[in-house]
C-alpha cells in the first residue's frame, strides 16, 4: 500500500486527484500508477485502470489471476468492473468513497449476479491517511 500512496502523492503533485494503485503478484510489483485523467484528457485514466493495463501488458495476458490490487480509494464502478474483468484475486483499498465508490457503496459492482468474478475485498487499509490526503488536496483547490 505504501507504493500506492507514493503514486497518489505524485498524482496530486501533477494536479490530479490523489489516487494511486499498484498490482502485485507473488510479492513482486507488476505495475504502479496514479491518476492521469487531466494530463491525458482521458476520463478512463484512473489509477486502477492504468495499473491493470500495465500489469496485463507485463504479463502478456488480459486476466491477472493470482494478482492483488492495492489502491488508495474505493474504486468507482468503472474501475470495479475492470477489476472483475481482470480477475484480480484480492482488492485492498484505503479510503471508502460513499459518493463515488462502486464496491462497498453505490453500484456495488461485485454484488450483481452478472458480475462474473468477485475478488476478495479488504477495505479501510490506512483509511485515515488516505482520507487526509484527499481532504488536503481538495482543501487547496477551494
Amino acid at each position: 500500500m505504501s507504493l500506492a500512496f507514493d503514486q497518489a502523492r505524485a498524482a496530486a503533485a501533477r494536479g490530479e486527484v490523489p489516487v494511486g494503485a499498484v498490482v502485485v503478484r507473488d510479492g513482486a510489483v507488476l505495475a504502479a500508477a496514479g491518476n492521469r485523467v487531466e494530463e491525458l484528457s482521458d476520463p478512463t485514466a484512473h489509477a486502477e485502470v492504468l495499473a491493470l493495463r500495465q500489469a496485463a501488458a507485463q504479463l502478456g495476458q488480459p486476466r491477472l489471476e493470482g494478482c492483488d490490487l492495492y489502491v488508495t480509494l474505493e474504486p468507482c464502478p468503472m474501475c470495479a468492473a475492470a477489476v472483475a474483468l481482470a480477475r484480480i484475486r484480492r482488492l485492498h483499498f484505503a479510503a471508502y468513497d460513499p459518493k463515488g465508490g462502486g464496491v462497498e457503496h453505490g453500484a456495488r459492482v461485485f454484488d450483481h449476479p452478472t458480475c462474473h468474478h468477485r475478488p476478495e475485498v479488504v477495505g479501510g487499509v490506512r483509511e485515515s491517511e488516505a482520507a487526509e490526503l484527499l481532504k488536503a488536496f481538495f482543501r487547496e483547490r477551494r
